[in-house]
């Protein structure tokens, strides 16, 4: 069953990522995605932590379905979250 749209939570710059959530039958699901896989997936490179929101917003689809794609493929337990990086690009 695919993710629901959740919460924007932000650009997270300690872990050089961007963070929200979405919902699996009402439950929270915590998600993020590297700047780099971020970048990736708009053809650019080094976007300034400024503008994360912006380019997330304009590729919020995208990644949310891959969030998802990769919740349905993972292990499911309490507090598992859902990282997005380059690897999973592509797919």
């Amino acid at each position: 069953m695919p993710l629901m749209r959740d919460k924007i939570i932000g650009h997270d710059l300690e872990r050089l990522a961007f963070r929200f959530t979405m919902l699996n039958d009402g439950d929270v699901v915590q998600c993020q995605i590297s700047d780099a896989a971020m970048d990736e997936l708009a053809g650019m490179q080094g976007t300034e932590s400024s503008a994360r929101q912006a380019q997330f917003l304009s590729l919020r689809e995208t990644i949310e379905r891959i969030a998802s794609d990769l919740y349905d493929e993972a292990p499911r337990f309490q507090g598992y979250v859902v990282r997005i990086f380059m690897r999973h690009l592509g797919r």
